[in-house]
C-alpha cells in the first residue's frame, strides 16, 4: 500500500475511534460505504465542437480529466478554453475562445467517459462566437426532427469498396444490401458499433440502413427542439468518425464526392440529410389549408433555404438520382424526387403528421436547417 493512502487510512479509522491492528483496520475500511473510496472517480470529458473552416465546419475535440461524485450533470461542467488561432476561429494575437458545454452524453467508449458538445464563445464566455451555429437559431421543443444522414465511408481517396482506380458494379444492389460482394467486411462492424455507442449514450438513433452508392450508409437520429436533435446529430457524426480511425478508413460528408474529371455528373447518387419534421399544429390540427400555406412559405422563402442545405449542393440538386432541381420547388405524395415529400400517412391522417425536406444535404449544418424550417414555419399563421 502507498503511503499517503496507509496514511488517509490511519486518519479515517482515528477519526472514527477506531484503535486496531492494520489487518483490522482495512477490514473495517471495506465495510464502510462512506469510507470505501476516499477519492472521487477521474471522468474524461471530451469537449466537441465546430471550427471555423468553410464552407463545411470540421469537428473537433479534446479531453479534460475532471473528479465528480458521479456521472457528471450539464450545469456542473465548466467551460473551457481553447486555441481558435489554430481552428479559423482567432488570430495568434488574440487567440482565446471559450467552449461552453450544451450536452452531455455518456461514452462507452472509454471508461468514465463523457461526451460533451459545446458552443464557441467569445473570450468574454457570453457572446456567442461568430462561427456558432447554434446559439441564436430559433428554437421550440415541440417541434420534432428526424434526420437522415447518408455518408460514404472513404478509403484510400474513393469510397469504401471501390476497386483501385475504376468503379464498382453499377448501382442497384447495394441499397439495403446484405453480403460481401455489396458491403464488404468492415462496413456492417462499424455501423453496428455505431449503433451500440449512440444508443449507449442516450442519442436518439432510430435506424441504418446501407445505401444506393457502394460504400455509402445512412443513419437516422430523432429529436424534439431544433437545438436537442442537432445536438445529437453532431455528436452521432462525431462517434462515428472517431469509431473508424482504428480501421484506417474516413467519413465523406459531401453531398457529391464521386464524379467525373471537371465535376461532369456519373451514375452514382450523392448524400443528403433529408429532414423530417412535425410541430404540435401539424400533429394534432393540420388541414389542407395550413398545409397549403406552409408549402407557400417554403416556395417562397426557398432561397433562404438552400443557403442553409450545405455546400456544393448544385452538384446532387440536379432533378436526377431522386432530387429535384436546386432552382426549383415542389412537393409530391411519396415522391422522392421532389423537394418535399408527402407521405400517405399524412394524407389520410387528413393532412396531419410529418413532411420530409429532402434538399438538405450530407454536410448541412443540422443547427441550421433545424432554424431555417422552424423560421419559416413560425411565418405561416395557423388561422
Amino acid at each position: 500500500m502507498q503511503g499517503a493512502d496507509l496514511d488517509s487510512e490511519f486518519f479515517v479509522l482515528w477519526r472514527i475511534g477506531h484503535s486496531k491492528s492494520l489487518r483490522t483496520r482495512r477490514e473495517n475500511l471495506n465495510q464502510i460505504p462512506a469510507l470505501n473510496r476516499l477519492t472521487m472517480p477521474k471522468y474524461k470529458l471530451e469537449y466537441i465542437w465546430l471550427d471555423g473552416y468553410t464552407p463545411l465546419a470540421s469537428l473537433r475535440s479534446k479531453t479534460q480529466i475532471k473528479e465528480f461524485a458521479s456521472f457528471p450533470k450539464l450545469e456542473q461542467l465548466p467551460m473551457w478554453g481553447f486555441d481558435g488561432s489554430s481552428t479559423q476561429q482567432a488570430e495568434g494575437k488574440n487567440s482565446d475562445c471559450i467552449l461552453k458545454p450544451v450536452a452531455v452524453y455518456p461514452d462507452i467508449t472509454r471508461k468514465d467517459g463523457v461526451l460533451v458538445m459545446s458552443e464557441v464563445m467569445m473570450p468574454d464566455g457570453k457572446t456567442p462566437h461568430p462561427s456558432n451555429s447554434r446559439a441564436t437559431i430559433p428554437d421550440d421543443p415541440d417541434t420534432w426532427f428526424g434526420f437522415e444522414q447518408e455518408y460514404f465511408f472513404w478509403k484510400d481517396g474513393a469510397p469504401l469498396g471501390f476497386p483501385e482506380g475504376g468503379f464498382p458494379a453499377p448501382q442497384g444492389p447495394y441499397y439495403t444490401g446484405v453480403g460481401y460482394k455489396n458491403v464488404g467486411p468492415i462496413a456492417r462492424k462499424l455501423v453496428e458499433e455505431h449503433i451500440d455507442t449512440c444508443l449507449a449514450g442516450g442519442i436518439n438513433l432510430e435506424g441504418i440502413n446501407a445505401e444506393v452508392a457502394k460504400g455509402q450508409w445512412e443513419f437516422q437520429i430523432f429529436g424534439k427542439g431544433s437545438k436537442n436533435a442537432a445536438d445529437q446529430m453532431w455528436v452521432a457524426r462525431y462517434i462515428l468518425t472517431r469509431l473508424c480511425e482504428p480501421y484506417g478508413v474516413d467519413i465523406e460528408w459531401r453531398c457529391k464526392p464521386v464524379l467525373a474529371p471537371f465535376n461532369q455528373p456519373l451514375d452514382w447518387n450523392g448524400s443528403g440529410m433529408h429532414c423530417n419534421f412535425s410541430t404540435k399544429y401539424m400533429r394534432e390540427v393540420g388541414g389542407k389549408a395550413y398545409f397549403d400555406k406552409l408549402m407557400a412559405a417554403f416556395n417562397q422563402y426557398r432561397d433562404e433555404h438552400i443557403a442553409v442545405y450545405g455546400p456544393e449542393n448544385h452538384l446532387r440538386l440536379t432533378g436526377l438520382h431522386e432530387t429535384q432541381s436546386i432552382d426549383k420547388f415542389n412537393f409530391g405524395l411519396a415522391d422522392r424526387g421532389a423537394s418535399v415529400r408527402i407521405p400517405h400517412s399524412f394524407i389520410n391522417n387528413n393532412y396531419k403528421g410529418y413532411l420530409e425536406d429532402r434538399r438538405p444535404n450530407s454536410a448541412a449544418d443540422p443547427y441550421l436547417v433545424a432554424g431555417r424550417i422552424v423560421k419559416t414555419i413560425q411565418l405561416v399563421p395557423t388561422s
